[in-house]
């Protein structure tokens, strides 16, 4: 089995978090990305609370819409998920967080 670091070009997530950012410079998109995590979470939450699995369905289509969104009509790039999926839904959550705490403009 190959390298997973050749194959990705990064050797763990803090190696990847910045190219993500990167991926993420308008602001519209992280807005959106924004928006989306913050569906998304109450969705994971009722489906947790509710133990209905739709709620946990309409969670990652309402997360992944708003996000694919802001890239193809704000960032006009394709989303890191598709080719680092664990990472972007890291990166995202840590995004997420980094807004909250005022380190990235919302």
């Amino acid at each position: 089995m190959a390298d997973t670091a050749a194959q990705t070009g990064f050797r763990s997530f803090a190696e990847f978090y910045p190219f993500y950012l990167g991926e993420h410079a308008n602001r519209t998109c992280r807005r959106l990305h924004f928006v989306g995590t913050s569906i998304g979470t109450a969705l994971l939450i009722a489906a947790v609370v509710t133990l209905n699995p739709w709620y946990l369905l309409a969670g990652l289509v309402a997360g992944y819409a708003f996000a694919w969104i802001g890239h193809f009509f704000f960032e006009k790039n394709r989303p890191a998920t598709f080719k680092h999926p664990v990472w972007s839904f890291m990166g995202d959550y840590v995004m997420y967080r980094d807004i909250w705490m005022g380190r990235i403009p919302f």
